[in-house]
């Protein structure tokens, strides 16, 4: 199945746009596992297992792993999503951006070794560095746009010769030439949310991956109105709304399962209920 069917049908199953991200930190485990990278498989898939039937999409972020020589952990990980929760896709956060032999090898990593339905992708060396992840037509591309964070404004908010601000060029070329096999989606943070709705009109069908809710401070609502277009293009054009450390952390000590999965819940209402409020 093609990510983008993949995710639409998720969407639709669970009733949600909540994508949780997974970045163990080990200094934030609770109890006994506090500290132990060896326990970082264990600890996401607790949470995955507790959350699963609530959301779109799970996120893990690559560098969590690796800092602690933990990639064996990840395959393991996303191997335990596929059996509990075999409809939800899994996008590989790791904002690959270099080109040739190199991005293939990179290609194969995330989609062969990983097995991930979809890839983060920093497309600031143009359409070199996205060419070889477009082999591979049944996954999802999601390439930096206009990001969460404050210095993101430092290149994506800087205006080209033509008048266009370089997020706005980025999100023209990911919904027009670059999207050959209909891969792309676009990554737009919650923190910036008339960007979010500037991406939607100039990339009206593209799938939208917006990290910045909850502890990085997005306002949800606000994102969803931005970005949602109602249910006759939702599965065509969804937004995937990334929550991570306050699902993560949520809760401590022997709880911390259940307190994920009520503040998985929380967000998931919320979003959902942002559709039906005003513009």
């Amino acid at each position: 199945m093609r990510f983008t069917d993949q995710l639409a049908a998720a969407q639709q199953r669970h009733a949600s746009m909540l994508c949780v991200g997974l970045d163990p930190d080990p200094e934030r485990f609770p109890g006994a596992w506090k500290g132990d990278a060896a326990r970082i498989a264990d600890f996401c898939a607790t949470v995955v297992d507790a959350t699963h039937d609530l959301v779109c999409a799970f996120k893990p972020q690559i560098a969590y792993f690796a800092a602690h020589r933990a990639e064996d952990q990840l395959e393991r990980l996303i191997g335990h999503i596929r059996r509990v929760a075999p409809a939800v896709p899994v996008i590989l956060d790791a904002k690959r951006g270099d080109i040739g032999a190199t991005a293939e090898q990179y290609a194969r990593e995330a989609f062969e070794r990983y097995g991930a339905d979809a890839l983060t992708l920093s497309p600031f060396m143009g359409f070199d560095s996205i060419e070889p992840y477009l082999r591979w037509p049944e996954k999802g591309l999601f390439l930096l746009c206009r990001t969460s964070n404050p210095g993101g404004a430092d290149l994506q908010a800087q205006r080209l010769e033509g008048g266009e601000l370089l997020f706005e060029r980025v999100a023209r070329l990911a919904a027009g030439p670059w999207n050959r096999h209909g891969q792309l989606g676009l990554v737009v943070g919650a923190t910036y949310p008339r960007e979010i709705g500037r991406v939607r009109e100039l990339a009206p069908t593209l799938p939208l991956l917006i990290p910045g809710v909850g502890a990085q401070g997005g306002d949800a609502a606000a994102t969803v109105r931005a970005g949602w277009r109602g249910d006759a293009i939702a599965t065509r054009a969804p937004i995937v709304v990334n929550s991570s450390r306050a699902v993560l952390y949520a809760g401590a000590g022997d709880g911390f399962a259940a307190a994920a999965r009520e503040a998985a819940m929380r967000a998931r209402d919320e979003l959902q209920a942002a559709r039906s409020l005003p513009g």
